[in-house]
């Protein structure tokens, strides 16, 4: 199935696959299209996919870790199989408490990869039970990143290409026009 432009609730189809729930992990500060395609792409394969909201509390984050569960939930309520949950301290630890063994983490682009890796070997290391999956966006969104939406929104620009309408209209709040 090809996905559509801007990823949307309607391009996901029910899962045929056996139950295998999996963990997409972030902070989603915030969500964009390309964390949304990320998790429609999951959802097709592992059942459920729990989206885990990272709290960081030592990381700047612009919005709390409510209104992030919050966002994320209202961009995902239509996507079969997905749960949205926060989650604090280490993911291995959070997603073992959960019964769960498959990690998700999204790759846009090659410079990525290595932090990405590096992060994978080293869950590894403390948890050999969990296998990290590698997922790319849609092509359109491989170069979109939070803290790249984040700024363009501080500086008042249009941020609807990037992420999904109840994540502008929390933008368009957070820096409201001068």
């Amino acid at each position: 199935m090809k996905l559509a432009a801007r990823p949307t609730s309607a391009t996901v189809t029910a899962s045929a696959a056996a139950p295998c729930p999996a963990v997409y992990a972030g902070t989603f500060d915030p969500m964009t299209y390309g964390h949304l395609d990320v998790a429609i792409r999951a959802a097709r394969v592992f059942s459920p996919l729990i989206l885990a909201v990272a709290a960081h509390p030592h990381k700047h984050l612009l919005f709390d870790i409510h209104e992030r569960v919050a966002l994320a939930q209202t961009c995902l309520k239509n996507v079969p199989g997905v749960q949205v949950m926060p989650f604090d301290g280490l993911l291995v630890d959070w997603t073992r408490a959960q019964g769960i063994h498959v990690i998700i983490r999204g790759l846009r682009a090659f410079s990525d990869f290595e932090y990405e890796f590096q992060m994978a070997l080293t869950n590894r290391k403390l948890a050999p039970d969990l296998e990290t999956y590698f997922l790319m966006p849609a092509a359109d969104y491989s170069y979109v990143s939070s803290s790249m939406v984040r700024e363009i929104a501080e500086l008042h620009g249009d941020v609807r290409k990037f992420v999904p309408p109840p994540v502008a209209r929390a933008l368009r709040k957070r820096y409201p026009a001068p």
